[in-house]
This record gives C-alpha cells, sequence and structure tokens, in this order.
C-alpha cells in the first residue's frame, strides 16, 4: 500500500546518501578502521536524527504518540538486524572476498520482497517483481563479471563463506526494513513519514547504546577513536543518517521491496563517484550492468506507481 508519493524521491535520495558515504569511507579508509567507520554511523547519525526530528515536529506541530510495547519490540529487532547484517558484511571482507560478499547482500530486495509478505501481507506487481529480477542481475553483472569460476562455478560460489556471509547480511538488512515498516504500523499516525522519523530515532538510540556499551566492555581503543577522529567520522555519521532518515521514509510510505530496488540506483551514483570522486575508470561491464539496474528501476516504478 502507497500512502504518499513521497517514498519515491526518498528512495532515491537514499540510493545517493548510501554512496556518497561509501566513498567518503573509501577516501578515508586510510584514517579510520572498519570498526570506527561503523560505530560512527550511530554515533554521529543519531543527533542528526534528531534534530530531524524536532525540525519536523516544529514545522508541523506535531505531538508525540502514545507507543506500544510491540513498537519497541520491533524498533530493537530493526536496530540488532542492521548490526547484525554490517557485521557480516565485515566478515565477507575478513574472507578476502568483499566483492562477492557485497554482491551477495544485494539480493537483500528480494528477501525483502518474501520477508515483507510473510510479516506484513505486501504485495508487488508483475512489473515490480521484473524489475527486482532485473535489478538484481544487473548488481550481479557489476560485481561478478569476469571473476574466474570454475565449471561448478555457482555450486562453488555458493559455498564460498564471502558468499554465504553477503546472503546472511542481505536476509538482515530485508528483516531491518520489515521491521522498521512495522513499527512505523504500530505507532498508528496518520502521517507515515511522521512515524518514520521517530522510529529512525529510536533505531539509532538502540544502535548507539548497544554499541557503546559493547565497545566499553570490549574495545576502549576504538570509542577513544570515534572521539578523537571527529571531523572525519562525523562526515560519515552525518551521511548514514540522511541516508537511513529516507529509508525509513520510503519503508514507511510504500512497499519495503518497491523501496529498496528503487534505491538500487546507489549503484549508479557510486559508479559516478568512483568516476569523478575516486578517479576510478569505468569498465564495458559497469555499463552493461549499470543499464539492468536501471532498467529494473523504471519497471519497478511503471508497476508501482
Amino acid at each position: 500500500m502507497i500512502h504518499s508519493l513521497i517514498w519515491l524521491p526518498a528512495a532515491l535520495c537514499a540510493g545517493l546518501f548510501q554512496a556518497w558515504r561509501t566513498a567518503v569511507q573509501q577516501k578515508l579508509r586510510s584514517l579510520i578502521s572498519v570498526s570506527v567507520a561503523g560505530l560512527v554511523r550511530y554515533l554521529y547519525g543519531l543527533p542528526v536524527g534528531v534534530i530531524l526530528l524536532l525540525i519536523y515536529v516544529h514545522i508541523n506541530h506535531a505531538a508525540l504518540p502514545a507507543f506500544h510495547p510491540l513498537f519497541y519490540v520491533d524498533a530493537s529487532i530493526a536496530a540488532i538486524a542492521q548490526i547484525l547484517a554490517t557485521i557480516l558484511l565485515i566478515a565477507a571482507f575478513g574472507c578476502g572476498n568483499f566483492v562477492v560478499g557485497t554482491a551477495f547482500s544485494k539480493t537483500e530486495v528480494v528477501q525483502a520482497a518474501i520477508v515483507a509478505w510473510l510479516v506484513l501481507g505486501e504485495h508487488l506487481s508483475l512489473w515490480v517483481i521484473a524489475g527486482i529480477a532485473c535489478g538484481v542481475t544487473g548488481i550481479l553483472v557489476l560485481s561478478l563479471w569476469g571473476r574466474n569460476f570454475r565449471s561448478d562455478g555457482f555450486g562453488k560460489l555458493m559455498r564460498n563463506p564471502a558468499a554465504l556471509c553477503g546472503l546472511g547480511a542481505g536476509a538482515l538488512f530485508a528483516l531491518t526494513g520489515v521491521f522498521v515498516k512495522r513499527a512505523v504500523i504500530n505507532l498508528h499516525l496518520v502521517d507515515a513519514t511522521y512515524a518514520a522519523l521517530i522510529v529512525l530515532v529510536a533505531v539509532m538510540s538502540i544502535q548507539t547504546l548497544l554499541h557503546v556499551t559493547w565497545l566499553l566492555i570490549r574495545d576502549r581503543d576504538t570509542l577513544r577513536a570515534a572521539f578523537t577522529t571527529w571531523r572525519i567520522s562525523s562526515q560519515v555519521g552525518i551521511l548514514a543518517a540522511s541516508g537511513s532518515a529516507c529509508w525509513f521514509t520510503g519503508f514507511a510510505n510504500a512497499p519495503v521491496a518497491l523501496v529498496r530496488v528503487v534505491g538500487q540506483v546507489e549503484v549508479v551514483f557510486t559508479l559516478l563517484f568512483a568516476r569523478w570522486y575516486l578517479k576510478e575508470k569505468t569498465q564495458h561491464h559497469e555499463i552493461a550492468g549499470l543499464l539492468l539496474v536501471v532498467t529494473g528501476v523504471v519497471l519497478a516504478l511503471w508497476g508501482g506507481l
């Protein structure tokens, strides 16, 4: 069910912010560790989420709703699922094949369609399903083209630890979107965008609390590094919070899988950032994969609008 067409610019902006954040992290990878990059998404993103919520409340003179206990359950599941998904992506990198892990994490949109159907009863048109298939194919072409797989290539690939971590990450990211949507529903607000911003602050608060508590117990050096590199780390946090605000707004106003497939324009922005910001060359297979992703987005929009 589509509540408002705000989901469309939200999904497009989510893809932009996500690609932008990735490019900044790539540029700063020698200055902040993977662990710090994970923490600052919440630590510096939370104030941004609070500011966005306060601005929305001020402009719309909105009052805080009553919070049903199920809201806290759903927000907690979404928060923990997103943390675990990020950990699995890092594990894919640790397996020495981050490209494969990342590619398979993008099957999230397929898994989101299945989970949203089971949990929320969301149904998609054939055009949207075709768009999902086309978009996922495009991402796999972008990521895996030219890699040397043997005759039992697919079976071997599916046994690759990086691929398994990627699939797990995709499943957890799918759960994140679905339970964000369910948390929005459990607020029982007419304004779904307002509900999305409340969920954003709740999820990021839980994530910050859990991550900081863990680091206080296990890794205080990472916690100190997040504060001493604040000028750099805050960039990642701001972009992460802005992207999450857009994703959550999209989920609140349209089917989760539809938002995710349109948000795959992230790969378009990623290639543009790689070309102009990181000064990397574009390969022929990247153009082919890009066209498939764009076709998938167009098909999804045709069926979703």
